[in-house]
């Protein structure tokens, strides 16, 4: 048998990636439409950006004077791909046809336009806790600037709010958009109060069910996870509460994971690597056991 030739391996590979599997037609994976863009949401989130830090992601220099012109026309681009961005989520999402969904995308569109000032004000009460939260931080212009749990945490209410008004996958585009650039994962259907902070953050993880208070700080490596899972009686795991609540003023060091519908008491402190799958009541100070001082091995004895 003769040795196939280059051609015929790319024609026999294509043959094959160009049919329709039975797997993507189980999967519902549809094709035909024009699907949403990750490019225009990375443009979009810029946009947002501009328009709560004016002059911080601009590249024109914004005074006051100019203000409201540069605001206005950034709104119009938000506006403008919000409302492209929502009609083919609806297409993708929810078997809806292109030409019906035009009037409902710019509906929402304008609903999510109208709520970002309250977007503004969450996003300023999170910069006022990084800054309260570390020593380190010089002025509020350098935590805008620098501090990843800024650009999540805008990634994230964006998300939250079109989430909250029934826009279907675009917001889970936009938080994975801050997951893969930060490290830091939080679901939009998570809800996150006032004065959030995150400090360092790699590794963090916020779960879909999470209830999360006024002023609480978290720091690197923290989950805020499921215990476990329930399922259907199609073997589907079921979207039901799985995740921590935590209460006001609640602190979570590095690398602790509270995992299951536990939950922590306001104005409690919890302490570095620990697995926490219990309730912990209000005003709690709760440390992992000291570390213990060996002297060493001898005569090539192990642990």
């Amino acid at each position: 048998m003769a040795a196939l030739t280059s051609t015929d391996i790319l024609q026999k590979t294509t043959q094959a990636l160009s049919e329709v599997w039975q797997e993507e037609e189980q999967m519902n994976l549809r094709t035909g439409s024009i699907l949403p863009s990750n490019d225009d949401l990375k443009e979009l989130m810029l946009l947002i950006k501009g328009v709560v830090f004016p002059g911080f992601f601009d590249r024109s220099r914004i005074t006051e004077r100019t203000r409201l012109y540069h605001t206005g026309v950034a709104v119009e681009k938000i506006y403008c791909i919000l409302k492209d961005q929502i009609a083919k989520g609806l297409v993708f999402c929810c078997d809806r046809n292109e030409s019906t969904v035009s009037a409902e995308a710019k509906k929402l569109a304008l609903k999510f336009i109208s709520g970002l000032p309250e977007i503004k004000r969450l996003m300023l009460t999170d910069v006022a806790a990084v800054a309260h939260n570390d020593p380190a931080v010089t002025n509020y212009g350098e935590v805008v600037f620098s501090y990843p749990v800024i650009s999540v945490m805008l990634h994230y209410r964006t998300a939250h709010a079109l989430l909250e008004l029934g826009v279907p996958i675009i917001p889970r585009i936009i938080t994975e958009l801050a997951h893969s650039e930060t490290g830091i994962d939080i679901h939009p259907a998570a809800k996150i109060g006032e004065y959030f902070s995150i400090d360092h953050g790699t590794g963090v993880v916020i779960g879909a069910t999470s209830i999360i208070g006024n002023h609480v700080m978290l720091y690197q490596g923290v989950t805020l996870g499921a215990k476990n899972f329930k399922y259907d009686e199609n073997g589907l795991p079921m979207n039901i509460p799985r995740h921590p609540i935590i209460e006001d003023n609640v602190t979570v060091y590095s690398n602790t994971s509270i995992l299951g519908r536990v939950t922590i008491g306001h104005d409690t402190i919890i302490g570095g690597n620990i697995w926490l799958t219990h309730d912990v009541p209000p005003h709690s100070r709760l440390l992992q056991s000291k570390a213990m001082y060996d002297p060493g091995f001898s005569d090539g004895a192990g642990i």
